[in-house]
Order: C-alpha cells, then sequence, then structure tokens
C-alpha cells in the first residue's frame, strides 16, 4: 500500500499571498504567530505579508530568531512566544528554516509529550496534527510547504535531526515567486539545487513508484529548464523554479531521499554549509554510485535534463549523460565541484557515521555501510 499527503489548499503565482487573509478569516484563526529569520524582517521581505495582516485588521506577533539551519533552541523559543503571545496558528515566512521551526512548534504546542524536541527525531508517534500553518516560502528550494519532514540541528552534538511526522503538514501553502525575487543569486543556485536533489534522489528511491515518478521526473524537467534563468534575474525563470521545487516536494515527502541527503545533514550541522551547497556537490558523485541499482531511470533523468538523443545510447551512455547533465547545470550556476574547502579530513570519519545513522539513508537505492560512506566522502575531497 502507498500513501500520498499533500496540503488541503495550494496557491501558486504572481500575487499569490493576497489570498492569505481571506484564508485566515474563512478559517476563523484569531491571532498568528509569524515566524521568520532576521534577514527576511530587515530587508522587508516579511512585511509583505504582515502588510496585508495589518491592513486587514489581522493580530499577529513576530518571532524572528530563526538561525539558518534552526536550532533545538529555534524550537523552544518559538514555543514560548506561541504561548505567551496568545496565537491560534502559525505564518511560516522564509526558506527551510522558518518553515522546519514553525512544524516542530506546532506539533509541540499540540503534542505537548513531545516537549523534548529531540523527541521528535525519527518517526515520531504524535497523536494530534499540528497547529495550523499557513507557509509562505521566500527560496525555490526546499519545498517544506509540502512536505511531511522537517530538519532541526542538535548543536551539542554537531548532528541534525530529520523529522518525518504526516501531523506536521503546512494546511495552507502560498507558493508566490515575488517572494523569492530578493534571493541572491548564490542562494538562488543553492536552493535550486536543492530541488534538483529532492527530484533526482525522489526519482530513484526505494519507496519511488509511479504516481511519485509523475511528479519527480515533471520537476527536473521544469528545474533543469528554468534554474539558469532564475539564477540570472529572469522573473520566467524564477517562476518556474518556484513551480517545480513544489511538484518535487509533492513527491519526495511522501517517498523519502538518499544519501546525497544524509550525507549533506551533517555537513550543515558541523560546518553551517548550506544544505543547498552540499547536495549539489555531492549528488553527482552519488548518482554513479546508485547507477547500477536505477533500471533505466537515468534514461528519463538524462532527457528530462535536456540531453537529446537518450533513446538511442546504451546504458553506460546515458547514466553518464544523466550525471554529467547534472555537473553542468551545477557549474552554470556555480556549484563548487569538490568539498575540499569545506571538509576537514580528520572529520571524514564522524560525518559517515553520522550519514549513515540519517533517517534519509535507507532509502536509498543501493545498500551502504559506513565504509562505503567514507569512500564516498573521500572521493569529494
Amino acid at each position: 500500500m502507498n500513501r500520498f499527503i499533500l496540503n488541503e489548499t495550494s496557491y501558486h503565482g504572481k500575487g499569490a499571498i493576497s489570498a492569505i487573509v481571506d484564508e485566515v478569516k474563512k478559517r476563523g484563526f484569531k491571532k498568528a504567530l509569524v515566524c521568520s529569520d532576521p534577514d527576511l524582517v530587515k530587508f522587508g521581505v516579511t512585511s509583505k505579508v504582515t502588510d496585508l495582516l495589518n491592513k486587514a485588521g489581522l493580530a499577529y506577533a513576530l518571532y524572528s530568531g530563526i538561525k539558518a539551519n534552526p536550532t533545538i533552541e529555534n524550537v523552544q523559543e518559538g514555543v514560548s512566544a506561541f504561548k505567551s503571545n496568545g496565537a491560534d496558528y502559525l505564518i511560516a515566512i522564509g526558506g527551510g528554516s522558518s518553515m522546519d521551526t514553525s512544524k516542530a512548534i506546532g506539533i509541540i504546542i499540540n503534542n505537548p509529550e513531545f516537549a523534548d524536541v529531540r523527541s521528535l527525531e525519527g518517526v515520531a508517534d504524535t497523536k494530534n496534527p499540528s497547529v495550523p500553518i499557513i507557509a509562505v516560502p521566500t527560496t525555490a528550494g526546499t519545498a517544506a510547504e509540502v512536505t511531511i519532514n522537517y530538519v532541526i540541528t542538535d548543536a551539542e552534538k554537531d548532528r541534525k535531526m530529520v523529522c518525518v511526522d504526516p501531523h506536521d503538514i503546512p494546511v495552507v501553502a502560498v507558493v508566490d515567486p515575488d517572494m523569492m525575487s530578493s534571493m541572491p543569486k548564490s542562494l538562488k543556485a543553492a536552493t535550486g539545487m536543492d530541488a534538483l536533489t529532492h527530484a533526482i534522489e525522489g526519482y530513484i528511491t526505494k519507496g519511488a513508484w509511479e504516481l511519485s515518478d509523475m511528479f519527480h521526473i515533471k520537476a527536473i524537467e521544469i528545474i533543469a529548464r528554468s534554474l539558469r534563468a532564475a539564477v540570472n534575474g529572469d522573473d520566467a525563470g524564477m517562476e518556474g523554479m518556484a513551480l517545480g521545487q513544489y511538484v518535487a516536494g509533492m513527491g519526495f515527502s511522501n517517498v523519502g531521499l538518499g544519501i546525497v541527503h544524509s550525507m549533506a545533514h551533517p555537513l550543515g550541522a558541523l560546518y553551517d554549509t548550506p544544505h543547498g551547497i552540499a547536495n549539489a556537490i555531492i549528488l553527482p558523485t552519488v548518482m554513479e554510485y546508485n547507477a547500477p541499482m536505477t533500471g533505466e531511470k537515468y534514461r528519463d533523468i538524462a532527457k528530462a535534463m535536456g540531453v537529446k538523443g537518450t533513446e538511442n545510447m546504451s546504458q553506460d551512455e546515458y547514466r553518464r549523460a544523466a550525471v554529467d547533465a547534472v555537473k553542468q547545470l551545477a557549474s552554470d550556476v556555480g556549484i563548487p565541484a569538490t568539498l575540499k574547502d569545506i571538509v576537514k579530513p580528520d572529520d571524514i570519519a564522524f560525518l559517515a557515521q553520522s550519514a549513515y545513522d540519517d533517517a534519509c539513508r535507507p532509502g536509498n537505492p543501493r545498500d551502504t555501510s559506513v565504509e562505503e560512506i567514507t569512500g564516498l566522502y573521500n572521493k569529494l575531497m
């Protein structure tokens, strides 16, 4: 049996944030805790939504102390802010950090037995749906607005906790490319490659099936044709990325990922490496490693990436073509080719064990080991 979980409602396209006021009124919400990060507040991105709330006379409080890799402390502070301000719903404005923090807050408020944030790691047996969340992404990459996953950093242990809970999905997603327009080129590149990694890993994961395949192959196609243009400031490219990353999220949230993500997570925890950058560097090498377990799927990936003549290629040729197309896209948008400027060789043993222990690892199409993951890190140096 396969299960698929998506938002109750989602809005897409320029100006979509205008729907937030009607959704709040229709659902009878009284006061929001708006979760965002300091930079989005500083540069006026958060205010695009709070101005709408102010104009409509809708009450809210702002919590904006969220870090790029949100921590247990961020969640605890958010829970306290929610309670002290008498909020009854959440509006998450930002990238994965704001949305992941909001998910953890919402789960704990309605499931107080999980007040210890560490108890949420893995698949927590929560009984109640999260406090209602309206998710407004400002990056085109994480798709946290449509997934049942969130990631919180345990700073004391230098590790990221992957949490999977069907109860955490936002009730409303508002995917407005205008909210993403202020991203610098480097962030557009990093988050875009994160979205591509979601689509490719989701397409080849052990849990993949026909319905998820439909989303993932379409997402690869949209991202491959949109990312270069989006990074260079093209509005149509940005609109494509806003859609492509969401479509990828619809798929991978329901079937899982693989060791690209499990290897990327400890880099974020240990070095604060941007998640999309880590994924983008690791993806081609892991694609090569996984190729023997992917059947003909790399032919589909190569074709979706824009490679011509895939129908006439041998298995080795289309697998190489798929990997090369990913490498070329990453290079074109300015992603580094190796981890040598990020990883300290003495840390590789810790990274490999952390990656093996990560919740994304079991979904990888090729069974692996700490020793093989160690070899992949070394190859990436």
